[in-house]
């Protein structure tokens, strides 16, 4: 599973600094491309000809150190990395990580890199339990940051308790594991078709009003960068959002509940599965005017009508599709999102509390749970909106692999 595979391993300053030459020994051995970064303080347990002549590559530990005119270091190894793997991670590097601290060549790298990030800490027991370091450990988890737990036993320190880098063998046992199951997910939409709805409809009152809702886009971003790592051909359709799409994905932008049902309908009939994430309005006001509508008097009376209901829609139409919806409430998640799965004819529903800290519009992170008509598939705890993506994908792929579609 490693072979081709591009490694950052960054070692920082710590005595489990000399486990970390077995280490890229092993994942060099298992096929790896390994480049090593060292901080300061890693230089004073092992040195950097150790890790050179192991990797076969040349190790890193100066941001200002460019011996290539044409390219900048720290960002073409970011770019580069099919992992980063931390090992060890002391303290210090977990709080410039969960801070954002760029301040040598490793927290450079991290702070530039989109790869999936893995984690080995390695401290005495008390600091591995400090609500300082506890408090760094969440932050990053948050943010999809995958975590190598520590064993128990005798410190270097001389304390016996948990806060020993793992063995370099489990490391590459768990760096091969998470490259298979990235390899699965891979091929579980392989040549489907996936249509994903985002952000908040726009419903005109004058040229310059409108009614909208809190909706970010930020969870159908998501679900377009998930789906398309999983091998899919995705078409994302969106809203207004708060920021800019994935560019590396096709997007159709649209304005209103109308505007948007066009555009599913237009993708529909070859669509495999559909995934109604965006927050479209319920109402729309009955007449639209065409100059910007003058204050007058000390009360005014806007006339709301219904918008098409979207997926309802397409839950009365769907044949071999997958119908994907999303509930967004403030209480009674649960009662309300397995009746709309029934009433609107879903294959999935994921529902969340928009009420729960760290779930809801405007934030990198939710809280939900996936239904489907027999109960709950799989209820998640605060994850990153991305692992959350990959969550709901993987139950749609799933799905689709059960009943042949």
């Amino acid at each position: 599973m490693l072979k081709g595979k591009t490694i950052i391993l960054g070692i920082t300053g710590g005595i489990a600094a000399y486990k970390a030459a077995a280490l890229c020994s092993k994942l060099t051995q298992k096929g790896a491309e390994v480049h090593v970064i060292m901080t300061a303080s890693a230089k004073q347990f092992i040195t950097e000809l150790t890790l050179q002549s192991l990797s076969k590559q040349r190790v890193y530990s100066d941001t200002f150190q460019e011996r290539d005119p044409s390219s900048i270091s720290h960002i073409d190894l970011a770019d580069a990395a099919d992992l980063v793997l931390i090992a060890p991670a002391t303290a210090n590097i977990i709080a410039k990580m969960a801070h954002g601290i760029a301040d040598d060549m490793l927290s450079t790298v991290l702070l530039a890199a989109t790869a999936p990030i893995m984690v080995a800490p390695a401290m005495n027991v008390h600091m591995y339990q400090h609500p300082a370091v506890l408090h760094n450990l969440n932050i990053l988890a948050e943010r999809g940051v995958q975590f190598i737990e520590p064993g128990e036993g005798l410190l270097a320190c001389g304390y016996v308790g948990k806060g020993r880098m793992e063995e370099p063998e489990t490391i590459v046992s768990v760096v091969e594991a998470f490259f298979e199951r990235k390899s699965e997910a891979n091929r579980k939409l392989g040549g489907k078709k996936v249509v994903i709805t985002a952000g908040g409809t726009v419903e005109r009152i004058d040229p310059v009003r409108y009614i909208s809702n809190d909706s970010s886009g930020k969870m159908g971003f998501a679900l377009a960068r998930a789906a398309k790592e999983m091998g899919a051909e995705v078409t994302l359709i969106a809203a207004r959002t708060d920021e800019a799409p994935p560019g590396d994905i096709r997007v159709v932008r649209v304005q209103s509940a109308d505007d948007m049902y066009q555009a599913v309908s237009a993708e529909w009939d070859d669509c495999d599965i559909l995934i109604k994430a965006a927050a479209v309005a319920d109402y729309r006001p009955r007449e639209r005017a065409e100059t910007k509508i003058k204050k007058a008097g000390d009360t005014m009376t806007l006339e709301l009508v219904k918008t098409v209901d979207i997926l309802e829609s397409f839950g009365q139409r769907k044949t071999s599709q997958l119908l994907v919806g999303f509930a967004a409430e403030t209480g009674n998640a649960e009662m309300y999102a397995r009746d709309k799965l029934v009433r609107k004819n879903l294959d999935l529903i994921v529902a969340n509390d928009v009420g729960q800290p760290g779930a809801g519009f405007g934030v990198d992170t939710n809280i939900v749970s996936i239904y489907d008509r027999s109960g709950l598939v799989e209820e998640l705890p605060l994850l990153s909106k991305d692992e959350v993506a990959r969550r709901i994908l993987s139950a749609a792929g799933d799905r689709l692999k059960e009943e042949g579609r």
